[in-house]
């Protein structure tokens, strides 16, 4: 299992989300990313479904 807790880009916070990793600064679950390019999506379409989250985040350069 990761670690999540040195990551910037990710953050869980008992009262948001139900304590559930999200991108930091906004409410989208971290399982979003998993699950959509699990199901075929490009991190690039992810981000556009999700304008909270920028690449900086996903971690495309």
């Amino acid at each position: 299992m990761t670690d999540w807790t040195t990551c910037p880009a990710v953050e869980r916070k008992a009262g948001k989300v139900s304590g559930t990793w999200v991108f930091t600064g906004t409410r989208i679950p971290l399982f979003a990313l998993y699950e959509n390019l699990a199901g075929g999506a490009t991190v690039e379409a992810f981000v556009e479904w999700f304008p909270g989250v920028g690449e900086e985040l996903v971690g495309e350069e």
